[in-house]
């Protein structure tokens, strides 16, 4: 058999499923193999990096990529050429760069590709235009490996000997705990300040207006407390009204620019539930592709990890020719919809999108799991809403004034125009105050106008909100902390340590967390601090950019460090950790068991350890009953970590419930009920009764 027949051209990706895609576009003269992500990496075991000369890095082969290696060298020989298809960013061009090296391939020669979406047209494009491996990416990929292989094993061992075994810090880990802990500092030392609203019903033309006090004797109502408001509803009910002004006008509302990383994050948060990690996770399949039916493997979204909110123009025609033809040309604006990114994003990849505009989420609703779904809907409603014409509504401002010197304000609004919103709506964090009317009233300048009935409301000034997820990826990327890659991981990691825990979606430090960040705060100032952290991932933009050396930037960096460092271990003093103490008794050996934090969270031990070994998990009751045999309902968590409700008498009573069980009764069926949340927020009791499913709205003491 001559060679010629059998040769064929050899491309490595990352991932088993992006392989797969990739090998269905190139059909039979290419093989695809997956390298299972980083081959080579820091040892474990040692620092790993030569700071006596240069910073140079001792890469090992990571443990469990030798069969990888073994079977990607096997397929190299016989090869006529080999192309490296890895991610389009630093992480990825550092693997094809260690790929390189252990395949024995010149760096510089034409063996690089990449392609922001996984669709043939893209990739069959991108194999014919080959590059050589970008060093200043990889350069940025390696200091940023050096900087934090650097900080966590010089300050971890440290806080192991003055605090706890196990303890690490981290160059962004131990920034993004600070600013949880400093958060809530803020909430604790926040003192609230009264203030008053004083709401009028009046009656004019006809019509009832809420209107509110705006002021008094030409200077602006600040209503700090009751007798203020006594007297300012006594000086509205002395006076006579009349109808000075009414304001029509128009407001414009401009669609949310396609997403970014971050955005997708915090939106998938808000939208879906999802922590950053799952929705990383999810994107992270969608981009390398499913199986759809008709379709073959399909990538169904663009590359995942960008901060820019550009879109090309292939992408930008398809999506006008969608919304012409689904919603008719007035949902067109004149030209494509441009937005500006941040000042310090990246503009190598576009925005994420959907990778074929024909593709709706309904159609591949069926090859898709739920999570899946819900995601791609999310990503490709907000690039179809991006490019369509602004929301429009007709706004009202009504003035009403009194002849001793009060005046009153109304005001509403009604959609005139649907545009974007009639695909999509951004969610939001925190709720925007309700407006005083929805609706427009029908009242003429100069018509009188009476006094139906005041009131006055107490508010106080609100501290500042808990981080969630979806806040604090918003922080870290408004402070230039991270890059879209970081954010999950670093969540994740200061989660997994118990620095910080969530509790319905809210991000708490732990006590231990508070002690390592007041041990940073004082002897690492440098690295928790924020500004110092950002001006490090400007240095590292210039090294990828070629305008910085990366052996500079650690030398300015190691200098100050390595003296930090050695005051540290001179100065910090010995911290005892006393484990909190339950009221649970082991059953073992009748000690007072503690709380322990492990790999899922806390959990009982017994303080004998290593004599008494004894476990238990920790039981949260819920308020309601098990609705089956009435004894007390607990939280649990399944083996793939979802929660759910069980009764406490497993196995003689096997109630359980995805759904929290609630104690009121359905007032139709006398079913049980449980707790749903509605997509804006809104919570409901509902029938558990599959065919009754009542549904009763409720307020929570949640903000």
């Amino acid at each position: 058999m001559s060679s010629h027949k059998t040769a064929y051209k050899l491309v490595i990706v990352e991932s088993p499923a992006k392989a797969r895609t990739i090998s269905k576009f190139l059909g039979r003269t290419y093989k695809v193999e997956a390298s299972n992500g980083h081959v080579r990496d820091l040892p474990k075991s040692q620092l790993g990096v030569d700071v006596e000369n240069g910073f140079e890095p001792k890469y090992i082969t990571i443990r469990g990529r030798g069969e990888v290696l073994e079977r990607i060298r096997k397929e190299a020989k016989g090869a006529k050429s080999i192309i490296l298809a890895t991610d389009p960013d630093r992480e990825g061009e550092a693997i094809s760069w260690h790929l390189a090296h252990i395949l024995n391939i010149d760096p510089d020669s034409a063996c690089r590709v990449e392609f922001n979406e996984i669709t043939e047209k893209t990739v069959k494009s991108a194999i014919k235009t080959p590059r050589s491996i970008n060093r200043e990416l990889v350069d940025a990929q390696q200091v940023r490996r050096i900087l934090d292989r650097l900080v966590g094993y010089k300050i971890s061992p440290l806080l192991w000997v003055k605090i706890k075994k196990g303890l690490s810090a981290g160059r962004v880990q131990s920034v993004a705990t600070r600013m949880v802990c400093d958060r809530e500092a803020e909430i604790e030392t926040f003192e609230p300040e009264e203030y008053w609203h004083v709401e009028v019903q009046m009656d004019a033309c006809g019509q009832k207006i809420a209107a509110r006090l705006y002021s008094i004797d030409g200077v602006k109502a600040n209503i700090e407390n009751g007798e203020q408001a006594e007297a300012a509803k006594a000086r509205i009910e002395q006076g006579a009204f009349t109808v000075k002004a009414v304001k029509r006008g128009e407001r414009r509302k401009h669609p949310a620019p396609p997403f970014t990383t971050s955005n997708l994050q915090q939106e998938a948060s808000r939208k879906l539930g999802f922590t950053t990690a799952k929705t990383m996770q999810i994107a992270q399949q969608l981009y390398e592709g499913v199986d759809v039916a008709g379709h073959g493997t399909v990538g169904l979204i663009s590359y995942i990890r960008t901060d820019s909110v550009r879109l090309s123009d292939d992408a930008l025609s398809s999506a006008r020719e969608a919304i012409e033809s689904r919603y008719g040309a007035e949902f067109l604006p004149e030209k494509p919809n441009v937005y500006k990114g941040r000042k310090s994003a990246q503009d190598a990849h576009e925005a994420i999108r959907p990778t074929y505009i024909d593709l709706r989420p309904e159609d591949v609703k069926a090859s898709l799991t739920r999570d899946q779904f819900n995601l791609y809907k999310l990503v490709y409603l907000r690039f179809v809403a991006c490019q369509m014409a602004d929301a429009v509504y007709e706004t009202q401002q009504i003035e009403i004034v009194s002849d001793n010197g009060v005046v009153l304000r109304a005001g509403g609004e009604k959609l005139k125009f649907a545009g974007f919103t009639a695909v999509y709506e951004e969610g939001r964090d925190e709720q925007d105050e309700e407006k005083l009317a929805s609706k427009l009233m029908d009242v003429t300048e100069g018509a009188p106008a009476k006094v139906a009935q005041t009131g006055a409301t107490q508010h106080f000034t609100q501290a500042p909100p808990r981080y969630t997820e979806a806040s604090l990826v918003r922080a870290l990327e408004e402070k230039g902390i991270g890059r879209p890659s970081t954010y999950a991981p670093t969540i994740s990691t200061i989660l997994a340590r118990g620095y910080v825990m969530r509790e319905k979606k809210q991000l708490f430090p732990t006590e231990l967390g508070v002690m390592i960040t007041d041990v940073m705060k004082e002897y690492f100032a440098d690295i928790v601090d924020i500004a110092f952290t950002a001006g490090m991932e400007q240095q590292l933009d210039e090294v990828e950019e070629g305008a910085l050396d990366w052996r500079k930037v650690l030398e300015g960096f190691y200098g100050p460090f390595e003296k930090t460092l050695s005051n540290a271990e001179e100065h910090i003093e010995k911290i005892e950790i006393k484990d909190e103490e339950s009221d649970v008794v082991c059953d073992k050996c009748g000690a007072m068991m503690v709380y322990k934090l492990g790999r899922f969270g806390r959990f009982l031990a017994c303080p004998n350890f290593p004599e008494c070994r004894n476990t238990k998990a920790i039981q949260i009751e819920i308020a309601a009953p098990c609705p089956k045999c009435g004894r007390k309902l607990l939280e649990k968590n399944s083996k793939k970590g979802r929660k759910f409700y069980g009764c406490e008498g497993y196995p003689e009573c096997d109630f359980v419930s995805w759904e929290m069980p609630v104690e009121d009764k359905c007032p139709k069926c006398g079913s049980y009920m449980v707790f749903k949340r509605g997509r804006k927020g809104e919570t409901y009791h509902v029938c558990a009764n599959e065919t009754c499913r009542e549904r009763i709205e409720v307020q929570t003491d949640e903000e």
